[in-house]
């Protein structure tokens, strides 16, 4: 008798050190962060004098406290969306018209962290207010919330600030991560991660795009998470109810194969190019649309090619004529292109850079091409074993498969088809997400 009660005052003494152990390394952590973020910023002030990219990121974030305060009525309730790029915005789409729908009595603010993000989608139908997300500071967040004071916060996928996370929790605001993806290889669920997966705590409902996150949460006892799908498939399902016109495409294409290579990178554009120049078919031609608009970047690879070429911007009732390349050089035109595709290449993923969208082509019912990069993304694994998409490693991969392709137009159908069903049968994620939040509301 006398030993359980010695053994459970023991227990209990252990389970209050832990716990204050624990606050104390948590509390030393937000303080390090905290002290990192205010040397991060002093750095950034120093070396905007030198980089003319800094500058623009500083410059950019700059005056975002006195837009908001311009800008937001305290007459007004607000939700508070956040997402990292265009990308993230583009997934989160679906979910966020309905919101909109859901809470009509409420404005919505917008932020970003890139400024490709912001510039794409600045004026967008969602959006009551678009600003960038200042850096994450205590100070930052706090004043952020404390203009803003959101009934609602919502991320995408990857987006975990500590400050703004935990500032939101203090307040218990009600905040949702959106297709979140988590890989239990992620730092995050390393032993040095535990002070990450505290932020993640702060989250009111996790909602995972798969059954592998869910049992990476559940592993480190994450209650607070459901299965909702992935909304990009809601979300490109809609591009084909789009007006996807785009002026003189039609007829540049005219009766030609044509293959649209969008959001490139310069280990992309130099298998296309080398492609182009030793295959010179007469009933080919291609859209080539690089990931950042750089109209350096663009001349150059221009002049790289022998075919004859234009930019998109010059493109005209007058010369569209004997082109065989159009090589885009404005942004917010990608997923049109794509309808006009019998073939697609998406890049980033022959590089380190990160492979791009595959839905947006694969929803018009044509083949994928992507490179040899693409263990992030589940959906370009089961595509790849469902013959929807082809992965390829190097130039005479490329060659072989773009050829086969051009020259087989039962293979392109097939391909097709099996992508298009693939993202057909995986569309729900929004309506999983809107009937939880209205049965919270």
């Amino acid at each position: 008798m006398i030993l359980c009660k010695n053994n459970k005052i023991r227990s209990l003494k252990l389970n209050i050190f832990t716990k204050y152990y624990f606050s104390v390394v948590l509390n030393d952590m937000s303080t390090l962060y905290n002290l990192l973020m205010i040397k991060v910023m002093v750095l950034l002030s120093i070396l905007k004098i030198f980089n003319l990219k800094i500058r623009k990121f500083i410059n950019e974030r700059k005056n975002v406290f006195q837009v908001l305060q311009k800008e937001i009525s305290k007459s007004e309730k607000y939700i508070w969306i956040h997402v990292a790029s265009l990308g993230e915005y583009e997934q989160g789409l679906p979910v966020f018209k309905e919101i909109k729908s859901l809470y009509k009595n409420h404005k919505i603010v917008l932020s970003f962290f890139s400024s490709s993000g912001y510039n794409a989608r600045k004026n967008n139908p969602i959006s009551d207010l678009t600003v960038y997300i200042p850096i994450d500071t205590y100070k930052n967040a706090n004043r952020f919330l404390d203009i803003i004071k959101p009934d609602i916060a919502l991320f995408v996928k990857y987006e975990f600030w500590p400050n703004f996370l935990l500032s939101l929790k203090k307040r218990n605001i009600p905040t949702y991560l959106i297709a979140g993806l988590f890989r239990e290889n992620h730092w995050i669920f390393k032993f040095y991660g535990f002070w990450m997966r505290k932020i993640l705590k702060s989250f009111s409902h996790l909602f995972v795009q798969n059954n592998n996150s869910m049992k990476v949460l559940s592993k480190f006892n994450f209650n607070n998470c459901s299965i909702m799908g992935d909304s990009r498939y809601d979300r490109v399902m809609t591009l084909l109810d789009q007006n996807n016109e785009v002026s003189f495409v039609n007829e540049f294409k005219n009766s030609r194969t044509c293959i649209v290579a969008g959001s490139t990178w310069k280990e992309d554009d130099d298998l296309i190019l080398k492609f182009i120049n030793s295959h010179l078919f007469n009933d080919t031609c291609w859209i080539i649309a690089p990931h950042q608009i750089n109209l350096k970047y663009i001349e150059k690879i221009q002049q790289k090619v022998k075919s004859n070429s234009i930019l998109l911007s010059e493109l005209n009732s007058e010369n569209f004529q004997n082109i065989d390349i159009i090589f885009v050089d404005s942004v917010g035109l990608l997923t049109k292109l794509y309808a006009y595709a019998d073939i697609s290449y998406v890049g980033g993923g022959m590089g380190n850079t990160g492979l791009h969208n595959t839905l947006e082509p694969a929803v018009f019912k044509i083949p994928v091409v992507i490179g040899k990069t693409f263990e992030k993304f589940p959906e370009v694994s089961d595509l790849i074993n469902l013959n929807g998409i082809i992965s390829i490693r190097n130039y005479d991969s490329f060659k072989t498969k773009i050829n086969e392709l051009i020259q087989s137009n039962d293979k392109r159908d097939e391909m097709g088809e099996i992508n298009y069903n693939y993202i057909k049968s995986n569309q729900g994620a929004t309506k999983k997400v809107i009937t939880y939040l209205n049965e919270k509301k």
